[in-house]
């Protein structure tokens, strides 16, 4: 068993003791809090939840401070809005983190700036994904407006209990980040220009915070130490041509905030024109970051906290051992499970519900201005509403398909005490998990795989696997509940050639990649055939995606933006090629013929793997209206989706019947 020794070492911020090297990263800002002011109930049982898990520190997510320059704030009410409700609430948080001995920072943000439409920013630039639109430009009296908010909020924060305050933040892009950014930042007063001009801001609100709060009062900034664009929406998959922020800079930013009296630093990387390395999905390896910080704790005494990436104890471990960071922070992770560090210090990282890093659950709701949460948890910032409930009359469950959701379901009910039997045809359990987690960076899907047979063995839940069970066998069962959650298989289009023997359909590709040739071409450009051609490319295969519609990655669900930014530079930098507004119309004595506005050309491919969606395997349900059990059917067996919602209608069904 590998010793966490140094994840479990206090950590000194200031003259604060964090009781170990676990924190929490911030996540979101407006849902945390009430109409009215004040936190919700929710939020309060949801930091309490990862304090009883373990972190030794829980940064909040960002709280507004200024309501006048900015009254659309984009993260909720201002804690300025109503004090006594925001003090009422926080106080009772501080106090049930306490019983944990976990520390909470309050997160307080000068603003969001030019990341959204029609918020204020230091220069009239560029607003993020709305061409044609820049930000109202701040004058010097709102800007001194905004410090004094930030200043009186930390006050409050103070007086609710809280051990320190986080200042949002010189990362992501936000506004504090735009100050510091030359590219962002085109101001000719005292607020810009030279880089000491660019971080005044920063410097005045630690001045205002550390003489109302006093001294010994630890503020953290949040810091991006580069950025990786070479434009605006451009982002640098390898760093270069950088325009924003380079790791010297980031540095040099560093030794300032550290000479202001920042007491320390939460650091990470990337801006919303480079979301990737902001919010890396899983084509980004684990503990990139390391390196990175580890030139900044060089520079700079105080502590280095790193988060992006770095949910594998392993890494996390060693970055502390070697002295390249002094904590980790984690936020995707902790939403996956909130019981993260007492696992793993525990010794019993098996049992970790493994965050996937799809962004479906979390950043991506979030900016769709809904409630984020978990692809794989969804109890994650819901823990009051959808909590598990023991059953009041055990039923007799029997669930058909091993895929996510039916997994799920057998889980979720068997947890709350009903007699549950699990059938799956093939021999081993996980449906599409396994041949969606063959890819090298899928090792999160496999993990999920592991953890929810792991889950059922430890449950009375009787697992049959290789067992086609059909409606008249159900019949007879004498079940309660039935739930059906058979999956989907792909879709194979019916045209001339596609018996071939170079097509392969994406499943049979994936569980068996000996059959793909060197030259590969990938017929549809969903996430599917999208990561099918990565893997290839990496694999050092030549590769052609092809896609019917004017652009990859636009049917069906709407890939996050970290996702959707990064497949495409990836294929630029592996060289894959693509061929939008084509589809596949034959393939006609070994040559692949494509169609585009009316015309056709052949090419040459020793494999054309297909991979142009999915349908649901054929129900059950009809045959088994009038069987005496309640049916459900649930997952891709009712709409072709994705794990978030199979793993969804798992737990919702499975905690409700």
């Amino acid at each position: 068993m590998q010793n966490y020794e140094y994840l479990g070492k206090p950590l000194e911020i200031g003259r604060l003791t964090i009781k170990n090297r676990f924190c929490m990263a911030p996540i979101g800002g407006g849902q945390h809090h009430l109409p009215g002011g004040g936190l919700k109930d929710e939020t309060i049982q949801y930091f309490a939840e990862r304090a009883k898990g373990g972190f030794g520190l829980i940064f909040t997510g960002a709280i507004a401070a200024d309501g006048t320059v900015d009254p659309y704030t984009g993260v909720g009410p201002t804690i300025l809005q109503n004090p006594d409700a925001f003090k009422m609430t926080a106080t009772e948080l501080n106090e049930r983190a306490g019983a944990y001995g976990t520390k909470i920072f309050a997160q307080i943000t000068m603003g969001l700036g030019r990341n959204y439409p029609n918020l204020p920013a230091p220069s009239s630039v560029h607003v993020f994904r709305h061409p044609g639109e820049v930000s109202p430009e701040l004058s010097r009296d709102q800007i001194k407006s905004k410090i004094e908010s930030i200043v009186k909020a930390s006050k409050i924060a103070k007086d609710s209990g809280f051990s320190g305050v986080e200042v949002h933040s010189i990362h992501w892009g936000y506004l504090l980040d735009q100050f510091a950014l030359s590219m962002m930042n085109h101001r000719t007063d005292e607020y810009g220009g030279r880089l000491e001009n660019r971080l005044r801001a920063a410097k005045e609100i630690l001045e205002g915070i550390k003489q109302e709060c006093g001294s010994d009062f630890p503020v953290s900034m949040r810091l991006g130490l580069k950025t990786f664009v070479k434009g605006f929406e451009q982002a640098s998959l390898t760093g270069e041509e950088e325009i924003g922020r380079t790791l010297e800079e980031g540095i040099e930013i560093a030794k300032l905030l550290e000479s202001y009296g920042y007491d320390c630093l939460n650091v990470d990387t990337g801006i919303y024109d480079s979301f990737y390395y902001a919010c890396p999905p899983m084509y980004m390896p684990k503990g990139y970051l390391v390196e990175l910080a580890a030139k900044a704790k060089e520079a700079v005494n105080i502590p280095i906290l790193a988060g992006g990436r770095m949910n594998e104890a392993d890494i996390a471990e060693n970055a502390i051992r070697h002295g390249k960071i002094d904590a980790v922070v984690l936020g995707r992770a902790a939403l996956a499970d909130p019981e993260y560090p007492n696992k793993v210090l525990t010794g019993h990282t098996e049992k970790i519900r493994p965050c996937i890093a799809c962004n479906q659950g979390c950043i991506t709701r979030l900016q769709q201005g809904k409630q984020p949460t978990c692809a794989v948890n969804p109890a994650a910032m819901r823990e009051v509403r959808y909590a598990l409930r023991p059953c009041v009359q055990p039923k007799k469950v029997v669930v058909v398909g091993g895929g996510v959701a039916g997994m799920e379901a057998a889980r979720t009910a068997a947890m709350r005490g009903h007699k549950v039997s699990l059938y799956e045809k093939n021999e081993s359990l996980g449906g599409n998990l396994i041949p969606g987690g063959s890819h090298s960076f899928k090792k999160e899907v496999r993990e999920l795989n592991a953890w929810y047979q792991n889950e059922l063995k430890a449950l009375p839940v009787e697992i049959h696997t290789g067992e086609v069970v059909t409606a008249g066998q159900l019949r007879n069962m004498d079940a309660d509940v039935i739930i059906l959650a058979a999956g989907s298989v792909p879709i194979m289009p019916k045209m001339p050639g596609i018996d071939d023997k170079k097509v392969i359909g994406c499943m049979e590709a994936l569980a068996h990649p000996e059959k793909v040739g060197q030259k590969v071409m990938v017929i549809g450009g969903g996430l599917v055939g999208c990561e099918m051609a990565l893997e290839y490319a990496q694999d050092g295969k030549e590769v052609t995606v092809v896609e019917a519609l004017p652009k990859i990655l636009s049917a069906g669900i709407p890939s996050p933006i970290p996702n959707g930014q990064m497949i495409p530079d990836l294929f630029e930098h592996h060289h894959v090629a693509v061929l939008e507004g084509h589809r596949l119309s034959a393939v006609e004595e070994g040559r692949i013929i494509l169609e585009s506005g009316g015309q056709k050309k052949a090419l040459d491919a020793d494999s054309v793997v297909i991979a142009v969606g999915f349908r649901p395997v054929p129900s059950m349900a009809q045959e088994l209206q009038g069987c005496g059990a309640a049916v459900y059917e649930i997952g891709d067996g009712q709409k072709v989706s994705t794990i978030l919602h199979a793993v969804w209608d798992g737990y919702e069904v499975g905690n409700n019947i």
